[in-house]
């Protein structure tokens, strides 16, 4: 027997049939003796219809009366969920982020979880119940809802996790697990049975969407399981685990991940000097613009250009504030690059393997595909490239490094 914390998102929810096949699947871990503590999001475009509805009443609505309003969809779905698995026979009880007491701060709307109180959810587990809790939300100290922002659920079902002891965190999605690449570029891309949590974490960051950043954070942190899985598939999914406890000596690569909503900005021809850097990257950061990968080339006259990566729904802002700063920075120019992208290798094995970095560049090379930027890691590499290679750049280092599913023997009679 083992207690299981399971995590199911707003499409496997999303209907009363999805629902219903849900409650089934719980049923089975409990038929085989397994406590098992449920965390369910709204059901799917929910959150986007109450959102639409604040809109209608006003234009900018307070942060605070924006997590009442959202935790609502939540309970909507764990009340629905403790009905089926009820009439199917098994015992449930919800709880709503607050009744668990899962206590957050006070930033509303983007709230970051301080204590979970494990008391009430053990105490229903020992009468044998399922436990269905609310996710993506808590209580601050004043008892004031709190949502947690993008990915709030699945941070609430890894914090839940950590706080039980759990044997196991199985993230329910709409694919089957985490994949060297995204299948949609590259036909054979291979699920991984497992992954670390390090690499979790770098495809998450480098733009892999099956996990948000802060949950695999969590999960790293206190040391709790994590499996991604399919709520529509039978199938093991992807463990994502410490790396002392996989098998990694072969793995050198562990996949490739990919950004398209990257924009390319340059200052050219800035003096050579102490803290010209900060100069340039400081006014963005401080416009709250996040900035990605940055390189500074020295000139042949002196000077510097400083090239860095944002957002592309960041980069006019950028771009406007530099042209301000131009003179001041004693600027030649400044441009900006909307058509390009980012491709990023990732892996443990990289840290006792020589070669990855030649590997990739020959790749690329002979698909003539130019590489504007390079940025490492003891575990990435990332190149920034012209947009219209991203497929073609993809499926080159998938091939280059071996990553695809094997291509079964075809044999004459």
């Amino acid at each position: 027997m083992a207690l299981i914390v399971q995590k199911y998102g707003g499409t496997s929810v999303g209907s009363i049939d999805r629902i219903e096949a849900v409650a089934e699947k719980i049923a089975g871990f409990r038929d085989r003796g397994d406590e098992v503590v449920v965390v369910v999001s709204a059901m799917s475009g929910e959150t986007n219809r109450l959102t639409a509805l604040a809109m209608e009443v006003m234009d900018a609505p307070t942060p605070r009366e924006m997590d009442v309003l959202l935790s609502t969809g939540e309970q909507v779905t764990i009340a629905l969920l403790c009905m089926a698995l009820e009439k199917r026979g098994y015992g449930a009880r919800s709880f709503t982020g607050g009744q668990v007491r899962i206590l957050t701060d006070s930033a509303h709307t983007r709230a970051r979880i301080r204590e979970i109180d494990g008391t009430r959810i053990h105490a229903q587990l020992e009468q044998g119940d399922v436990v269905v809790v609310a996710g993506f939300q808590g209580i601050d100290d004043w008892g004031n809802i709190t949502t947690l922002g993008r990915g709030g659920s699945d941070t609430s079902a890894v914090a839940l996790a950590a706080a039980l002891e759990a044997d196991e965190c199985q993230i329910y999605t709409d694919v089957k697990g985490v994949y060297t690449t995204d299948p949609r570029v590259v036909d054979s891309a291979r699920l991984l049975a497992t992954i670390t949590f390090e690499e979790m974490l770098e495809l998450a960051s480098l733009g892999a969407k099956v996990l948000q950043i802060r949950a695999v954070e969590f999960a790293g942190k206190y040391r709790v399981p994590l499996r991604v899985l399919s709520s529509f598939e039978e199938g093991e999914g992807t463990l994502i685990s410490l790396e002392e406890e996989l098998v990694m000596e072969e793995a050198t690569i562990a996949g490739i991940a990919f950004e398209r909503d990257e924009a390319k900005l340059t200052v050219s021809g800035v003096p050579d000097v102490p803290g010209i850097a900060y100069k340039v990257i400081g006014p963005v950061s401080e416009a709250g613009i996040e900035v990605d990968v940055i390189v500074q080339n020295a000139a042949a006259d002196g000077s510097n250009d400083i090239t860095f990566t944002v957002k592309r729904r960041d980069s006019e802002q950028a771009r406007e504030i530099l042209e301000k700063l131009s003179a001041s920075l004693k600027a030649r120019d400044v441009s900006l690059d909307k058509k390009i992208c980012k491709v990023s290798l990732v892996g443990v094995g990289m840290r006792s393997h020589a070669g990855i970095a030649a590997r990739m560049f020959k790749a690329l090379a002979d698909e003539n595909i130019n590489i504007d930027i390079i940025t490492t890691s003891e575990i990435k590499i990332s190149v920034v490239v012209g947009e219209k290679y991203l497929e073609l750049a993809v499926r080159a280092l998938h091939s280059a490094f071996e990553l695809g599913d094997p291509q079964p023997a075809i044999s004459g009679n």
